[in-house]
């Protein structure tokens, strides 16, 4: 049987930053661990000296979720931001749960830390490679190899997959009368748009400066076009504005093109984008399949 001090050696080794609050929800244990990264003593953490590490754009949801699931004696499991000894914040996952005294009364919380930016930083650079920020996208890379997984399922199972390739009209002159903070709000809006007008399972990604291209998957040519055109007409009503509050008017052109016997994705989008070039030619503001 494992006695106190036994205990106490294993908490004090453990590779996990431990700690533990009282029923006043002052922390009142900091294991070694914890205090090793912070490069405090334990003087400083007690109580909410901590906090003190936290850092500003996380203390107050920290605090809050902390507080609120002492209130209410329920396990929690958090991420933020907290300084180590270097001055560096770091990443911390904070997992936190009641425990009862031998009388079975609520006596406070334990909690585990673990370092997790390594992990973080990884799924923000991967986030990165494969989105346009700007737009909440995909990005052309991403959203071509995606494209590429479909298009070669659907000409092996004689799946339907249509590609719209959609270009916002005059938009050269967007960024030349308002500026080019109003054209990133086109652009974002307009991304919008195109999201709330197709499913889960469809592909949207920013193809150039002012060109978004959308993978259609199992949909039919008459599908799509409804698709196409609910675009078309969405974009035209939405309200959208320069950062100065003037309201900017928009359209798109659409090019459709469903899978027929392309040999190829690059065949398929420039057959789409064939028919984006006639819907500009004639007029713009419509949809060409």
């Amino acid at each position: 049987m494992i006695d106190l001090e036994q205990y106490r050696i294993i908490v004090e080794s453990s590779p996990n930053m431990i700690w533990r609050s009282n029923i006043t929800t002052e922390c009142d244990y900091f294991n070694k661990t914890w205090l090793d990264f912070t490069g405090r003593t334990f003087e400083q953490e007690y109580g909410f000296g901590w906090a003190e590490g936290v850092h500003p754009d996380d203390y107050n949801r920290c605090v809050d979720i902390y507080l609120s699931s002492f209130n209410k004696k329920e396990r929690f499991e958090m991420d933020y931001r907290l300084k180590r000894y270097d001055g560096q914040y770091r990443w911390i996952n904070d997992r936190g749960v009641p425990f009862n005294n031998k009388n079975g009364e609520f006596a406070g919380f334990i909690g585990s830390c673990m370092d997790i930016t390594d992990k973080v930083e990884g799924q923000r650079l991967r986030y990165l490679a494969q989105n346009d920020v700007l737009c909440n996208t995909y990005n052309r890379q991403y959203s071509y190899q995606l494209l590429e997984d479909v298009f070669k399922q659907s000409r092996e199972q004689k799946l339907p997959l249509t590609v719209l390739m959609i270009d916002i009209d005059e938009f050269k002159n967007i960024n030349d009368r308002y500026g080019h903070a109003a054209g990133d709000n086109v652009l974002t809006g307009a991304a919008g748009v195109l999201r709330r007008n197709i499913r889960e399972s469809d592909i949207l990604g920013r193809y150039g400066g002012d060109e978004f291209i959308i993978g259609l998957v199992q949909a039919k040519l008459d599908k799509s076009l409804d698709v196409a055109s609910r675009i078309c007409s969405d974009i035209e009503s939405a309200e959208m504005f320069a950062p100065d509050g003037t309201k900017i008017k928009i359209s798109v052109s659409v090019g459709v093109k469903s899978l027929t016997d392309e040999q190829t994705l690059d065949e398929l989008i420039n057959n789409a984008d064939k028919k984006l070039y006639e819907a500009k030619k004639e007029g713009k503001n419509q949809v060409k399949a």
